[in-house]
């Protein structure tokens, strides 16, 4: 890969080591042009283009084969860019959507043949910290994709996590939970809750993605958030997933900007967060490739891999 080329005005590093064959990158976002694909009029940000030309190119410098597109915030539940650009992938990528009360298993049916795999409950990006209404929308939409043998995915605050504990357990499908759970990397392996997240992942009902550290660390290189990642790692270490969170909308939203105003992405290297993760793993080839080939592989049902290889 080249040094430090960039894709949409950010530089990514070389990578350190060997990516393997069918690594997966399983948590990103494709935006606009809005002209074309419009926003959500209630939405909580207006993020600038990111096509998949870009992400191809992003992919292209990281040796990443597969990819899984998830249905961004702004889009709310029309998912016609999302379904866009699986057809546009083809057989490389995999999506998630977010789908409302009013999709019928037809629609459904016709999203699995288009690539999708699993639907998103928003509730951290919705505000939602309530458990039991938390509960109520995981339930009706693990009850809905069930018959598809898809899964559920969620965005959640480690709090809610932690009370759902054994209802999560209880669910009919699998749940993905983005981003580390939400876990502070401040707070360390003994802050409340992550206990729980650990427990669901060691149960083998639960996945977690380790993604986007700038989300639960402020510190540079985001050093902390190794000890949380060992501790998911060790775990479970077949219940893990890795993404970028590309193209990297903010997490920290100024109250003052108006929505309909683009907000610019931020400048996080991937090159070097693909070595946060060898880091992780202190350099063991079969647990990288357990979580960037094999598991991806099962749970998103890419063809030509055997998962059990």
């Amino acid at each position: 890969m080249t040094e430090g080329k960039a894709v949409l005005g950010v530089r990514h590093g070389a990578l350190g080591f060997a990516m393997p064959a069918g690594a997966c990158d399983t948590h990103v976002h494709v935006f606009g042009p809005a002209a074309q694909f419009p926003y959500a009029p209630h939405r909580g940000y207006t993020p600038d283009n990111a096509s998949v030309s870009d992400l191809l190119t992003l992919h292209g410098l990281l040796g990443l084969e597969r990819v899984v597109l998830v249905q961004p915030s702004p889009y709310g539940t029309d998912n016609r860019r999302l379904l866009a650009a699986l057809r546009e992938l083809g057989s490389r990528a995999r999506g998630i959507a977010v789908i409302d009360a009013d999709a019928s298993l037809a629609d459904l049916s016709a999203m699995h043949e288009a690539g999708v795999r699993g639907a998103r409950v928003n509730l951290e990006s919705e505000g939602q910290h309530d458990p039991s209404l938390a509960l109520d929308g995981l339930r009706q939409v693990a009850a809905r994709v069930a018959p598809l043998g898809w899964h559920v995915q969620t965005y959640a605050s480690l709090s809610v996590i932690a009370a759902l504990h054994d209802a999560i357990l209880d669910l009919p499908v699998p749940l993905v939970i983005d981003h580390f759970g939400r876990a502070s990397a401040a707070g360390g392996v003994d802050q409340p809750g992550f206990a729980a997240l650990l427990s669901l992942v060691a149960s083998g009902r639960v996945l977690v993605k380790l993604s986007a550290p700038c989300r639960i660390s402020s510190r540079p290189d985001y050093a902390d958030a190794g000890t949380i990642a060992r501790a998911l790692i060790a775990a479970g270490p077949d219940h893990l997933l890795w993404g970028t969170d590309w193209p990297h909308t903010s997490t920290r939203r100024d109250p003052s900007r108006a929505t309909t105003a683009i907000e610019p992405f931020q400048p996080e290297d991937d090159g070097r967060a693909l070595d946060r993760l060898h880091e992780w793993v202190d350099g063991d080839r079969d647990l990288l490739r357990r979580i960037l080939v094999r598991t991806p592989a099962r749970l998103y049902g890419f063809p030509g891999e055997n998962p059990a290889a």
